[in-house]
Protein backbone atom coordinates (compact mmCIF):
# COMPACT_ATOMS: atom_id res chain seq x y z
CA UNK A 1 0.00 0.00 0.00
CA UNK A 2 1.05 3.27 -1.02
CA UNK A 3 1.73 5.70 2.30
CA UNK A 4 0.71 8.77 3.04
CA UNK A 5 2.75 11.93 1.64
CA UNK A 6 3.00 14.97 3.39
CA UNK A 7 2.84 18.24 0.93
CA UNK A 8 4.28 22.07 1.62
CA UNK A 9 1.86 23.59 0.55
CA UNK A 10 1.75 27.74 0.24
CA UNK A 11 -1.70 29.81 0.85
CA UNK A 12 -1.74 32.91 -0.88
CA UNK A 13 -5.08 35.29 -0.31
CA UNK A 14 -5.69 37.96 -3.07
CA UNK A 15 -8.02 40.88 -1.59
CA UNK A 16 -7.83 44.66 -1.83
CA UNK A 17 -10.35 44.09 1.50
CA UNK A 18 -8.52 41.73 4.31
CA UNK A 19 -6.02 41.22 6.41
CA UNK A 20 -4.48 38.22 7.39
CA UNK A 21 -6.72 38.57 10.92
CA UNK A 22 -10.21 38.94 8.46
CA UNK A 23 -8.71 36.52 6.17
CA UNK A 24 -11.43 33.39 6.80
CA UNK A 25 -10.74 31.37 3.32
CA UNK A 26 -7.30 31.69 3.68
CA UNK A 27 -7.62 30.44 7.03
CA UNK A 28 -10.26 27.37 6.34
CA UNK A 29 -7.74 26.23 3.67
CA UNK A 30 -4.67 26.25 6.46
CA UNK A 31 -6.89 24.62 8.90
CA UNK A 32 -8.18 21.61 6.25
CA UNK A 33 -4.47 21.13 4.63
CA UNK A 34 -2.74 20.61 8.03
CA UNK A 35 -6.01 18.78 9.69
CA UNK A 36 -5.44 16.35 6.20
CA UNK A 37 -1.43 15.97 7.50
CA UNK A 38 -0.06 18.58 5.13
CA UNK A 39 2.45 21.00 5.79
CA UNK A 40 1.92 25.00 5.74
CA UNK A 41 5.35 26.37 3.71
CA UNK A 42 4.34 29.99 3.87
CA UNK A 43 1.05 32.53 3.35
CA UNK A 44 0.84 35.47 2.05
CA UNK A 45 -1.98 38.08 1.51
CA UNK A 46 -1.68 40.72 -1.75
CA UNK A 47 -4.03 43.46 -2.70
CA UNK A 48 -5.55 42.57 -6.46
CA UNK A 49 -2.67 43.51 -8.27
CA UNK A 50 -1.39 40.70 -11.42
CA UNK A 51 2.49 41.85 -10.88
CA UNK A 52 2.38 40.92 -7.05
CA UNK A 53 0.28 38.36 -7.45
CA UNK A 54 2.29 36.76 -10.36
CA UNK A 55 5.82 37.97 -8.28
CA UNK A 56 4.72 36.13 -5.19
CA UNK A 57 3.41 32.83 -7.10
CA UNK A 58 6.99 33.10 -9.22
CA UNK A 59 8.59 33.28 -5.87
CA UNK A 60 7.20 29.85 -4.66
CA UNK A 61 6.70 27.91 -8.05
CA UNK A 62 10.94 28.73 -8.30
CA UNK A 63 11.35 27.01 -4.35
CA UNK A 64 11.75 23.39 -5.19
CA UNK A 65 10.73 23.07 -1.36
CA UNK A 66 7.23 24.18 -1.93
CA UNK A 67 5.09 21.85 -3.90
CA UNK A 68 1.54 23.07 -4.26
CA UNK A 69 0.40 26.62 -4.25
CA UNK A 70 -3.52 27.63 -3.47
CA UNK A 71 -4.63 30.71 -4.10
CA UNK A 72 -7.87 32.16 -3.08
CA UNK A 73 -9.95 35.15 -4.52
CA UNK A 74 -9.51 37.38 -7.39
CA UNK A 75 -11.80 34.76 -9.67
CA UNK A 76 -14.73 36.39 -10.21
CA UNK A 77 -15.58 39.10 -13.20
CA UNK A 78 -15.55 42.15 -11.25
CA UNK A 79 -12.54 44.75 -12.37
CA UNK A 80 -10.53 43.69 -10.01
CA UNK A 81 -10.42 40.34 -10.34
CA UNK A 82 -6.94 39.28 -12.09
CA UNK A 83 -6.15 36.15 -10.87
CA UNK A 84 -6.99 33.97 -13.84
CA UNK A 85 -5.20 36.51 -16.43
CA UNK A 86 -1.96 37.37 -13.38
CA UNK A 87 -1.44 33.02 -12.99
CA UNK A 88 -2.24 31.83 -16.41
CA UNK A 89 0.78 33.02 -18.25
CA UNK A 90 2.72 31.14 -15.66
CA UNK A 91 1.54 27.75 -16.49
CA UNK A 92 3.66 25.08 -18.28
CA UNK A 93 0.30 23.08 -18.67
CA UNK A 94 -3.44 23.99 -17.74
CA UNK A 95 -5.53 21.78 -15.86
CA UNK A 96 -8.47 22.32 -17.41
CA UNK A 97 -10.89 19.45 -15.77
CA UNK A 98 -10.01 21.84 -12.51
CA UNK A 99 -12.38 24.83 -13.62
CA UNK A 100 -15.08 22.16 -14.60
CA UNK A 101 -15.03 19.95 -12.13
CA UNK A 102 -15.42 22.73 -9.46
CA UNK A 103 -18.18 24.68 -10.82
CA UNK A 104 -20.41 21.40 -11.63
CA UNK A 105 -19.73 20.82 -7.73
CA UNK A 106 -20.65 24.42 -7.13
CA UNK A 107 -23.89 24.56 -8.67
CA UNK A 108 -25.26 21.84 -6.36
CA UNK A 109 -24.28 24.25 -3.17
CA UNK A 110 -25.16 27.75 -5.28
CA UNK A 111 -27.04 27.01 -8.52
CA UNK A 112 -25.84 28.99 -11.38
CA UNK A 113 -23.72 31.81 -9.52
CA UNK A 114 -20.85 29.08 -10.13
CA UNK A 115 -20.86 30.35 -13.53
CA UNK A 116 -19.05 33.27 -12.24
CA UNK A 117 -16.28 31.46 -10.77
CA UNK A 118 -12.91 31.50 -12.87
CA UNK A 119 -11.72 28.84 -10.90
CA UNK A 120 -8.66 27.11 -12.85
CA UNK A 121 -5.70 25.11 -12.10
CA UNK A 122 -1.70 24.33 -13.90
CA UNK A 123 1.23 23.17 -13.19
CA UNK A 124 4.10 25.54 -13.22
CA UNK A 125 8.25 24.41 -12.48
CA UNK A 126 6.84 20.79 -10.87
CA UNK A 127 4.69 22.70 -8.74
CA UNK A 128 0.50 22.51 -8.54
CA UNK A 129 -1.68 25.48 -8.61
CA UNK A 130 -4.69 26.14 -7.86
CA UNK A 131 -6.75 29.30 -7.94
CA UNK A 132 -10.21 29.36 -6.05
CA UNK A 133 -12.61 31.75 -5.30
CA UNK A 134 -12.29 34.22 -2.47
CA UNK A 135 -15.43 32.53 -0.57
CA UNK A 136 -14.74 30.61 2.46
CA UNK A 137 -17.50 28.40 1.34
CA UNK A 138 -15.68 27.72 -1.81
CA UNK A 139 -12.77 27.26 -0.52
CA UNK A 140 -14.22 23.96 1.76
CA UNK A 141 -16.14 23.22 -1.32
CA UNK A 142 -12.53 23.21 -3.10
CA UNK A 143 -10.66 20.85 -0.31
CA UNK A 144 -13.39 18.17 0.60
CA UNK A 145 -14.73 17.59 -2.77
CA UNK A 146 -11.78 17.70 -5.11
CA UNK A 147 -7.96 18.74 -3.03
CA UNK A 148 -8.03 16.84 -0.25
CA UNK A 149 -8.26 13.58 -2.57
CA UNK A 150 -5.79 14.91 -5.42
CA UNK A 151 -3.12 15.76 -2.69
CA UNK A 152 -3.28 12.50 -0.85
CA UNK A 153 -0.81 9.97 -2.91
CA UNK A 154 -2.95 7.07 -2.14
CA UNK A 155 -6.09 8.36 -3.88
CA UNK A 156 -6.25 5.64 -7.43
CA UNK A 157 -6.19 5.73 -10.01
CA UNK A 158 -4.72 8.83 -9.83
CA UNK A 159 -3.56 11.89 -7.96
CA UNK A 160 -1.25 15.22 -8.43
CA UNK A 161 1.11 13.87 -6.32
CA UNK A 162 2.06 11.61 -8.81
CA UNK A 163 2.86 14.54 -10.94
CA UNK A 164 5.58 16.51 -8.47
CA UNK A 165 8.80 16.07 -9.57
CA UNK A 166 9.75 14.50 -6.42
CA UNK A 167 7.60 11.83 -6.93
CA UNK A 168 8.22 10.53 -10.30
CA UNK A 169 11.90 10.99 -10.26
CA UNK A 170 11.83 8.34 -7.22
CA UNK A 171 9.32 6.10 -8.98
CA UNK A 172 11.62 5.91 -12.50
Amino acid sequence: MTDFVSLAIAILTVSDSRTLETDTSGQALVDQLTRAGHVLAERALVRDDRYILRATVSRWIADPKIQVVITTGGTGLTGRDITPEALRPLFDKEIEGFGELFRLISYDEIGTSTLQSRALAGLANGTVIFCLPGSTGACRTAWTKILEEQLDRRHKPCNFVELLPRFTESAS
